[in-house]
C-alpha cells in the first residue's frame, strides 16, 4: 500500500480487505513511484518505453485494481481546454490481454496538446485492468476472474449477464460477467468516473476485431485510418451497451486489428486524426450548439 501513502484506506470485512478509493484522495505520484509503475507496466506495452511511460504525465487516480495496482489517469485542466470544451474519456486495457490497447493511447497522450485535441479536455485512463496486464500470461479478466466489459449496469443485467454467460458463451472463464453489476473496483471506478468527469465522448480500444464499433446518439464514424464502421453487438453488461445505449453518450470502441503487435507509426497516426476529426464533427456540447446557433437548443444526453 506504499504507493498510496494515504491516498487508499483499507479495512476488514468479515475477514476480507476492503479498499474504500476516491478521486478526492488521489495524489500526485513521486518520481520513484511513477518509475515503479512504468518499469512493471513498459515490458507488456509494445513500444512504449519506461521513460516514455514516466512523461506521459500519468498519476493516481485514488482507486486500485484487485491487487492494489493503482488505476493511472491523466486528465486535462478544465482551463486550459477553454470553457465549455468537449470532454473525453478514453480509456484502454480494459482486457489485460489486449497489450496493443494500452499501448495506443501511450502513443496519443503525447498528441493531447496539438492541433484540434488541445481543444478537448482529456480524462485518460490507459490500462483500466492493470491486473490482467500483468498476471504472468496476460489474461482477459482482471485478477478476481472477471470480464470487466461484461460488468456494467445495463438494465435487466442480473437476469441477461448470467444467462448470456451460460447458454451463449457456454460458461466460457474467459467472458464471466461476475456475480453482481459493478463488481469489480476497477469497473466501480470507471463508473463513479463518468458520473464525476460527465464526458460528452467515450473512446475504449480492443483488439484484435479490426473494426470500428458505435452506440449512442450521433451518427456513426465511417473509418478512421484503415478500420471501418462494423458493429459488433450489443452485450449485457458491456460498457457500449451501458453507455451507448442506455446512458445515451456515444461510445466509440475501436477494435484494433493485432493484441500483440502495434499498428505502424502511420496507421497510429490517421487512426488518432480520423478520431479527432469526428469528435469536432460530431460531439458539439450544449454551450458550443447555443453559440452557434444563437439559441437554446436540446442536446441529447
Amino acid at each position: 500500500m506504499r504507493w498510496f501513502s494515504g491516498a487508499v484506506a483499507a479495512a476488514l470485512a468479515g475477514g476480507t480487505l476492503v479498499f474504500i478509493c476516491s478521486s478526492s484522495l488521489a495524489a500526485s505520484a513521486t518520481a520513484a513511484q511513477q518509475a515503479e509503475w512504468c518499469k512493471r507496466l513498459s515490458p507488456r506495452l509494445p513500444g512504449v518505453s519506461v521513460a516514455e511511460c514516466q512523461h506521459s504525465g500519468l498519476q493516481p487516480s485514488g482507486a486500485v485494481s484487485r491487487k492494489g495496482f493503482p488505476i493511472l489517469v491523466r486528465s486535462t485542466p478544465a482551463g486550459k481546454a477553454g470553457k465549455g470544451a468537449v470532454r473525453v474519456l478514453l480509456l484502454g486495457g480494459i482486457h489485460g490481454d489486449e497489450l496493443t490497447a494500452a499501448a495506443i493511447v501511450f502513443e496519443w497522450m503525447q498528441w493531447m496538446q496539438t492541433g484540434t485535441a488541445q481543444q478537448f479536455q482529456w480524462k485518460v485512463a490507459p490500462v483500466l485492468n492493470p491486473d490482467g496486464l500483468l498476471a504472468p500470461k496476460p489474461q482477459r479478466v482482471n485478477a478476481n476472474g472477471v470480464d470487466l466489459n461484461r460488468n456494467f449496469p445495463t438494465p435487466g443485467w442480473q437476469k441477461d449477464a448470467p444467462q448470456y454467460w451460460m447458454r451463449v458463451t457456454g460458461k466460457d472463464p474467459r467472458r464471466f460477467p461476475g456475480t453482481s453489476p459493478l463488481s469489480e473496483p476497477e469497473t466501480r471506478w470507471l463508473n463513479e468516473e463518468i458520473e464525476r468527469f460527465k464526458p460528452h465522448v467515450i473512446v475504449s480500444i480492443h483488439a484484435p476485431f479490426g473494426v470500428l464499433d458505435f452506440d449512442g446518439p450521433a451518427p456513426a464514424p465511417q473509418r478512421f485510418g484503415r478500420l471501418y464502421f462494423n458493429r459488433v453487438g450489443v452485450y449485457p453488461g458491456s460498457l457500449g451497451s451501458y453507455g451507448g445505449v442506455h446512458k445515451n453518450m456515444p461510445v466509440i470502441t475501436i477494435e484494433l486489428q493485432n493484441s500483440l503487435q502495434m499498428p505502424s507509426p502511420d496507421e497510429v497516426k490517421r487512426i488518432w486524426q480520423d478520431m479527432i476529426g469526428w469528435i469536432a464533427r460530431n460531439v458539439p456540447n450544449k454551450q458550443q450548439a447555443e453559440a452557434s446557433q444563437g439559441r437554446v437548443i436540446q442536446v441529447r444526453r
